[in-house]
């Protein structure tokens, strides 16, 4: 069976003195929302600016929630080399990092990412033992134009070259729902992520929804039997909603 991951992406936000102030609130909000059906094997990430994982990873041991842990964003597809701006996944192993995001629409759209490119991230990150998230998506008009399958088939078969699906989460990020408000229907993000599941070859992939997630909607979205966990933009970032999200009824 897939695993439940409940992750936040922060994205550009909080400084170190932000961060430290949210996991200072974050535990018991957790206690505070949590409800008496536990959730058996979840997982809860964080994946946070580089400034920060270095602090956090001093933090978040203390606070004595076996299964938080802390991701990064994004991570360059070579150990080392003249990469301006980047991150090597050895410089994340040596902090403990254990997850890292790929892909990720933000990427693609602002600063050049291809499905070549993400390729080879996707593989670099595996190379060192990290489990990648790999997000993938629709824009509205091809969402419009009924390309949602057509295009989202393509990304996994040039994403997923000789990359190892035993180690790895999928987030299925419709492009005109993230930041936007406008929540992809869960029955059709169940939908999706069912066809995303037929063309893999290991079906036990943990499958999330991203996109205006919530806590007023999460509830509807975790009933849908397709959908193995959310990833959180903005709702992140709010440690009493981000509990509520991962303490879903």
């Amino acid at each position: 069976m897939p695993k439940i991951v409940i992750a936040g992406n922060w994205k550009m936000y909080k400084t170190q003195s932000e961060a430290k102030a949210f996991f200072s609130e974050f535990p018991a909000q957790l206690k505070a929302t949590a409800s008496q059906a536990a959730i058996a094997d979840q997982q809860i990430l964080i994946c946070v600016p580089y400034t920060n994982l270095g602090i956090l990873q001093t933090v978040v041991p203390s606070l004595g929630q076996a299964n938080l842990s802390i991701g990064a964003q994004n991570v360059h597809w070579s150990e080392n080399g003249a990469f301006t701006g980047e991150i090597s996944a050895p410089m994340l192993v040596e902090l403990g990092i254990k997850h890292v995001i790929i892909g990720h629409s933000e990427r693609r759209q602002f600063f050049g990412e291809t499905d070549e490119t993400v390729n080879k991230r996707l593989k670099a990150a595996q190379a060192h033992g990290l489990t990648p998230i790999l997000c993938v998506g629709e824009s509205k008009q091809q969402r419009d134009a009924n390309e949602t399958e057509a295009w989202i088939f393509a990304q996994l078969a040039a994403d997923l070259v000789d990359v190892d699906q035993n180690n790895l989460i999928i987030a299925y990020e419709p492009i005109w729902a993230i930041g936007t408000g406008d929540t992809c229907a869960s029955s059709e993000a169940n939908r999706v992520i069912g066809l995303i599941r037929s063309k893999l070859t290991n079906r036990d992939v943990t499958i999330q929804y991203g996109g205006s997630v919530k806590p007023d909607n999460i509830d509807e979205i975790m009933a849908q039997p397709e959908i193995d966990g959310v990833l959180v933009g903005g709702a992140s970032l709010d440690p009493a909603g981000f509990a509520r999200i991962v303490n879903y009824r």
